[in-house]
């Protein structure tokens, strides 16, 4: 299927590559089919396009590139909603929000995009009991 893109421009994207979000993205809920496109041959950034509207594409990595200690438990009814039923089924992302410059870029590490690789659901989770914030900074911070 043709896709008309925020930052790719339009492209052609297989319909077996469209991952589901049954509920929506928090504060998107009808948007429920993204594809997820890497941002640069070599990139570790990712853009999460939305199937359905060009303009709305997030920023997104894998937070363990950045953030070595960061660890998720997903509870159980995120594990049946998803239908994992493999830990290697699990892709974890992190959207961000770009700065600029790019150096003040920031990850929500609160709010991670979970992603079944083999079914193709995915879920935006929401963490509890975590000092996770929306705003993390993904560059380390230079000492002036």
């Amino acid at each position: 299927m043709r896709l008309k893109t925020k930052y790719h421009g339009e492209i052609e994207a297989a319909s077996d590559s469209i991952i589901q979000f049954p509920s929506g993205i928090p504060g998107f809920l009808d948007e429920k089919r993204f594809v997820l496109l890497p941002f640069g041959a070599e990139s570790p950034f990712f853009i999460l396009q939305s199937v359905n509207t060009k303009e709305l594409a997030f920023v997104m990595t894998i937070p363990f590139l950045f953030f070595k200690d960061y660890a998720i438990d997903l509870d159980d009814a995120t594990i049946e909603q998803l239908e994992i039923e493999s830990e290697q089924d699990v892709a974890v992302y992190v959207i961000l929000t770009v700065g600029d410059p790019f150096e003040n870029t920031t990850a929500n590490l609160l709010a991670p995009v979970i992603i079944n690789q083999k079914n193709k659901r995915a879920k935006q989770v929401i963490l509890t009991g975590t000092t996770y914030k929306t705003k993390h900074p993904l560059m380390e911070q230079k000492e002036v």
